[in-house]
């Protein structure tokens, strides 16, 4: 049977079309493919025709020609297709044919017929349009036979998916519709049957969920405080953790995750929070140190550790008595002023009999969990403790290892999501934990050490206590109203309740009388304007019921009531005096009952239905002798203590209380007004406060250089992440440390100085004058031609320093139970900070100006002062050599410091000009020259050339080229490579220090900054400056070459 050509191929033509609708690209058979393509598209196109016959040999039929074997039922040789190619769009829509030879009398046949392919344009002929002859007709078996296993293979293709996507996606973009993803019906006809397959498999099919649990229940742990107990395996929780991860951003510090700032935009409204209202943060990451024994012993086992000449000591009379918090800096026993160990405060418990010297003591020591570790070292050295003791705090069970977990018995499928009954397995049941963070203890880590020599007791009580700190005015406003005073049971409460500890207080009469003391001074707090009118450091002693029980409905916010002080006397009393010492007697110092309030404390699961009960829905809970007694501390925060402006700014009270009763109380102080904040705005309060922050500003404590490091590895991956395009050349600024502070760098090169200059004015004056340290006669700081020449009078003092006195001033005397001599040839090669108290007041009184008006103005030193001399810098350099200063800066105009900006040296040129024009903002710094960009490129063309012949290479040999090289770390452009120059003399302007905080003040309306400068420098700076101008200095930020004036100041 014969049939027209054009006939016969109209099936195969109609899937075709229908294969380039689906797939978007023209399928073409084998026959017809292009010989010439790039590798990409080779590639491209073979993973395309894998499923697709190569060839199809005849195994009957007709042959053309004997020599020559013809595929895919085509006349033209295989040989002769493969060298055709196709190139361009318009050729690959092209329909071609070629020719078939069904028989021997057929041939002249073929050559009478050419068919001519109509392209853009017009019909063409010849090689542009590609004529052949074709057959006028063939045989329909033997063509159906030679094309079939192209057709079988395009068919293939049509039914069969090359790629992850659905049914549904395969459609042109303008025939999608949303519900094609769920709904069958609204996919074409010739697609539905695909697309039911496909929502037929496990897959797509929606999970089976339990009817009997909401969504919230079953993304719930089967028990959830084990769940969160074993993700804090490396970083504890705190027991507000859970509120704080809703709406602040977390961060993992010091062992502990906690919440750094809001999310929500808060900064200037913490700050009005700070000023007018109340700020609340959660301090429980401090530790506790708890050391028990005679009070002779811990003082003489303590006093090496401090000095007198920072500030007071652990013996100091208000806080000996318990009546008062101390703060002070801690050093390694007999190493002041060097080694320091970081700040603390501590708390003595008040003497129930007073004047009895031997009764036991109890001393506690709030530190910052960064310090800890070389703190309790050092206080185990001090205090002979060896011999670990069985801790009384209750220790869990310890956490499952991933390994016992899997070989824990699993629960069968059945049981998962479904409700289980709840047996009673009576002595054999485990304890559950109550309270997040509970299980954190490692049970194989000691919390106890005791002394056999000297009889102390030293116990580790972090994370046994809540920490609440309330910052601002209307801190103990909110306290008075959240927190009610407990009830005193009388003789007729005889039920036997849990809190038995509270019955057989009420029985003694004392008791109950100095609670009732404690109540009325804790009423007189809500109607005073400020915590800064009490005393700093107060403490109160105070035992309160059930906060929850109070709690509102809905937040408020709480104004002072001065009703509460109509007492004017007592209120008068309480601001002068401060709290009585019986009043600041709490409970929370006996661990027993601490323990027994935490463990018996009512859900919040049974105070609901409790409330549910009410005949009355909203009105008071009574509970009655069942209500929870919770022992507190309230201890007063006495704000900004530094300087003549805004003294007591940020003053407050922290709140101590037993663990598990975190959240109790978090949320009925919220809920009277106050703003929680984390630690971005604890770092706003010290900056504020003009205080060091922990530990970024303790240069010379472990803890701080960590901190500085770690810092700095932060700032340079953070810097290496942007493109070199995109982040500032620090070389061409003149920038030598923009991530880190070279402290000690910056003490030795102004030592050289010193005695360099020393050489030089040796050289220059050989009788031996001497030069006069006024500094009305001395010349100003080096100008820029000048960078390294140094003062004369420094060179000197630094000559004399070096030399051994054996005289000590009688104004600053050294810590007790030390000889300052000892070793302090070795001490004066370490890095220290100056904190005699002494010695920072006289620095205060030299760094203002003699006259002036207005804020820069500063008073004349007073009779105890003395004047700024040559034997005065002696003294001072002689017991502090290296060492650094904390200054506050405040800028004369526009600006806003930041962290690593530099402090600078004006020079003479730089007052001359500000003389003339009082807007002058200040210098610029000439633009550097990067002398590593060359080499950097050097070493980038080399990487390039050698990545290129080792591309042969195998993986192993090219690892084995490449290890050299990851040996030291490639230079990065814009930083400085290798070691530093001098750091004081590399910039126009002679370097003296570092900022360390700095921001816009929102308090003085400018920017202000803290920082440290060098002694020496400081010292070198005062005395050239005129009298007039003395204390200003330039400010740098590290990414700009624009200096501002500032004034710099020493708070004491």
């Amino acid at each position: 049977m014969r049939c027209p050509a054009r006939s016969a191929s109209t099936s195969f033509w109609r899937l075709w079309r229908s294969l380039v609708i689906l797939t978007g690209e023209p399928w073409l058979p084998p026959s017809v493919r292009p010989a010439e393509m790039s590798n990409a598209k080779e590639r491209k196109h073979a993973k395309k025709m894998r499923n697709q016959p190569t060839n199809v040999t005849l195994s009957s039929g007709f042959v053309a020609d004997r020599s020559v074997k013809h595929h895919n039922g085509g006349g033209k040789p295989f040989r002769a297709q493969k060298q055709e190619s196709f190139s361009g769009a318009s050729r690959q829509r092209q329909t071609r044919m070629t020719h078939y030879s069904p028989s021997e009398p057929d041939v002249n046949e073929q050559s009478s017929s050419k068919v001519v392919f109509k392209k853009k344009g017009g019909w063409k002929a010849g090689p542009e349009g590609a004529s052949q002859e074709i057959p006028k007709y063939i045989t329909a078996s033997t063509f159906a036979q030679a094309r079939a296993a192209e057709i079988s293979a395009m068919l293939k293709a049509v039914t069969q998916k090359s790629s992850n996507s659905l049914v549904f996606q395969t459609l042109p973009r303008h025939m999608r519709r949303r519900a094609m993803s769920h709904n069958v019906k609204r996919l074409p006809r010739r697609l539905q049957e695909m697309a039911q397959k496909e929502a037929e498999k496990a897959v797509h099919q929606k999970k089976e969920h339990s009817k009997n649990k909401c969504h919230k229940a079953r993304r719930c742990h089967i028990n959830r405080v084990l769940e969160f107990n074993r993700r804090q395996k490396k970083n504890i929780w705190l027991e507000t953790h859970i509120w704080h991860a809703k709406r602040f951003h977390m961060v993992k510090k010091w062992g502990y995750c906690l919440g750094e700032r809001p999310t929500v935009k808060s900064h200037r409204a913490c700050y009005r929070a700070m000023t007018n209202r109340c700020l609340l943060q959660d301090l429980s990451y401090y530790c506790c140190l708890e050391l028990k024994g005679k009070e002779e012993e811990i003082l003489k086992a303590l006093s090496p550790l401090c000095s007198i000449d920072t500030g007071l000591t652990f013996a100091a009379v208000h806080c000996l008595s318990g009546k008062r918090q101390g703060s002070l800096m801690l050093y390694r026993a007999n190493k002041y002023p060097r080694e320091v160990l970081g700040p603390v405060t501590f708390i003595w418990k008040s003497e129930r009999s007073p004047g009895d010297p031997s009764e036991s003591r109890q001393l506690w020591i709030w530190l910052h969990p960064t310090l800890k570790q070389d703190i309790l070292e050092e206080i185990k050295v001090v205090c002979q403790c060896t011999e670990p003791t069985k801790s009384t705090v209750c220790i869990p069970d310890p956490l499952l290892t991933p390994n016992q977990e899997k070989s824990q018995p699993k629960l069968p499928d059945e049981k998962i999501g479904k409700k289980r009954k709840w047996k009673d397995d009576g002595e054999n049941a485990k304890p559950i934990k109550k309270f997040i963070g509970d299980g954190t203890r490692d049970p194989r880590q000691l919390y106890s050490w005791s002394s056999p020599t000297t009889g102390i007791l030293i116990s580790d009580l972090t994370m046994e206590m809540n920490r609440f700190r309330l910052i601002g005015p209307l801190s103990h406003s909110i306290l008075t109203e959240a927190v009610k005073v407990a009830a005193v049971h009388t003789e007729e409460d005889t039920e036997d309740t849990p809190h038995r500890w509270w019955t057989e207080i009420c029985k003694n009469p004392d008791s109950v009388s100095l609670h009732h003391r404690q109540e009325a001074i804790f009423a007189l707090l809500g109607g005073i304007t400020s915590p800064a009118e009490i005393p700093a450091g107060t403490i109160l002693g105070l035992t309160v019921g059930d906060p929850r029980i109070n709690l509102p409905q809905k937040r408020s916010k709480v104004l002072p009531n001065p009703e509460k002080c109509q007492d004017n006397e007592k209120v008068r009393q309480l601001l002068l005096e401060g709290v009585p010492v019986e009043c600041t007697h709490s409970f929370i110092w006996n661990q027993a009952i601490s323990k027994s309030v935490s463990e018996n404390k009512i859900s919040d699961q049974d105070l609901n239905r409790k409330r549910s009960e009410l005949l009355v829905p909203g009105s008071q809970l009574v509970l009655g002798p069942h209500e929870s007694k919770i022992p507190l501390l309230l201890i007063q925060q006495p704000g900004k203590v530094t300087g003549d402006d805004q003294r007591g700014w940020g003053s407050g009270w922290d709140v101590l209380l037993p663990k598990g009763w975190g959240m109790a109380f978090w949320i009925p102080l919220i809920y009277r007004g106050a703003r929680v904040g984390g630690l971005k705005e604890a770092i706003m309060h010290s900056q504020y406060k003009r205080s060091p922050y922990i530990p970024g500003d303790f240069p010379d404590c472990p803890a701080g250089i960590l901190f500085a490091e770690e810092q700095a590895k932060n700032l340079f991956e953070k810097y290496k992440r942007r493109p070199p395009a995109k982040r500032p050349n620090y070389v061409k600024l003149g920038t030598l440390a923009p991530f880190c502070y070279p402290w000690d760098q910056l003490t030795r090169d102004w030592e050289s100085r010193a005695q360099a200059q020393e050489e030089t004015s040796v050289a220059s004056s050989p009788s031996g004058e001497e030069r006069d340290w006024r500094g009305d006669e001395l010349p100003c700081a080096p100008t820029p031609e000048k960078t390294h020449q140094v003062s004369d009078a420094v060179g000197t003092l630094l000559h004399a320093s070096s030399e051994p006195t054996g005289q000590m001033d009688t104004e600053y005397p050294a810590q007790t139970g030390t000889e300052w001599a000892t070793g302090q040839d070795a001490a004066r090669r370490h890095l220290c900070v100056l904190r005699s108290r002494a010695s920072l007041k006289q620095l205060s009184a030299w760094c203002g100006p003699s006259s002036g008006n207005g804020r820069a103005a500063r008073q004349v030193p007073s009779r105890g002062q003395q004047e700024l001399t040559r034997e005065a810098c002696l003294s001072l350099l002689g017991r502090f050599p290296r060492a650094l200063v904390w200054v506050s800066l405040s800028l004369l105009r526009k600006g806003s410091p930041e962290p690593h900006a530099m402090i600078c040296v004006p020079a003479e040129e730089d007052f001359l000009q500000l003389r003339q024009d009082r807007l002058y903002y200040g210098p610029q710094e000439p633009k550097h020259s990067d002398p590593f960009k060359s080499k950097i490129r050097k070493q980038k063309e080399k990487k390039k050339l050698e990545k290129r012949q080792n591309q042969g290479h195998t993986v192993s040999e090219g690892l084995e080229a490449g290890h050299p090289t990851a040996e030291h770390q490639a230079p990065t452009l814009g930083l400085w490579s290798g070691p530093l120059p001098d750091v004081t003399s590399h910039c126009s302007r002679v370097l003296l220090g570092f900022v360390t905080q700095g921001d816009f003040s929102m308090a003085v309306g400018c920017g202000e900054a803290l920082g440290f400068v060098s002694l020496t420098g400081l010292l070198e700076m005062l005395c050239s400056q005129p009298a007039g101008e003395r204390g200003l200095v330039l400010l740098r930020p590290p990414a700009s070459l624009q200096y501002r004036f500032a004034r710099i100041a020493i708070e004491v």
